[in-house]
C-alpha cells in the first residue's frame, strides 16, 4: 500500500508568522488577548457564546470553526497550556467534561465513532497552544470527503445554533 501525499502550501505561510509571534510572546493570556479565556468569561451556556456546559474548573463551547456538526472543545477555565500545569481538580473535571461531550454526542448525533484529540504546542498543530483544549467530533462511517483539501470548504449541515440546541439537550439527559 502506498501512502499518497495532499500537499497544502498555502499553510507554510501561517505556520511561519503563528510560530514566530509565538515565540515572540505575542499569544498572550486574559480576556483580552486568548480567544478561550474571553469564552471562559462569557458568561453561562448560552447560544450566543456557543458554551454547551460550564462547570467549576472546565467548560464545553462548539468550535466556531467545527470539522463536523457537533464539534466540540473541552477547555480548563483558567488559562493554561502544559497538560502538566493542570490541577488535579481541573485534570479530573476535564476527563469528566470530555467523557459528557462523548455521551451527548452520543445522543444528540448517534455517530459511529468519535475523535478525541489534544494537539499539545504548535508543532502538534495546536492553534492556540497557550490554552489547552480537547477536541471531541462525531464521526460516521463514509464521512470523510475531499471538499476540504480540493475547494477549501466545509460542507455543514447545520448552523452551530442548531448544534448548540442539539447538544444542550443532549447534555441534560
Amino acid at each position: 500500500m502506498s501512502l499518497e501525499h495532499l500537499w497544502a502550501g498555502w499553510r507554510r505561510e501561517y505556520i511561519v508568522e503563528a510560530t514566530a509571534r509565538e515565540r515572540a510572546g505575542a499569544i498572550l493570556h486574559g480576556a483580552d488577548q486568548c480567544v478561550f479565556c474571553r469564552l471562559a468569561a462569557s458568561g453561562p451556556p448560552s447560544e450566543d457564546n456557543c458554551v454547551v456546559w460550564r462547570g467549576e474548573h472546565a467548560f464545553a463551547a462548539l468550535n466556531a470553526y467545527p470539522y463536523a456538526s457537533g464539534h466540540l472543545l473541552v477547555l480548563p477555565l483558567r488559562h493554561v497550556g502544559p497538560l502538566s500545569d493542570l490541577s488535579e481538580d481541573e485534570s479530573a473535571e476535564l476527563w469528566s467534561a470530555t467523557r459528557q461531550s462523548v455521551a451527548a454526542i452520543e445522543v444528540a448525533y448517534e455517530p459511529d465513532g468519535h475523535n478525541l484529540g489534544a494537539n499539545l504546542g504548535r508543532a502538534a498543530g495546536a492553534g492556540l497552544p497557550a490554552h489547552l483544549h480537547v477536541h471531541v467530533l462525531p464521526r460516521w462511517s463514509g464521512d470523510t470527503n475531499f471538499m476540504t483539501s480540493v475547494a477549501e470548504t466545509r460542507v455543514m449541515p447545520e448552523t452551530l445554533q442548531q448544534s448548540w440546541k442539539r447538544l444542550t439537550d443532549a447534555w441534560s439527559r
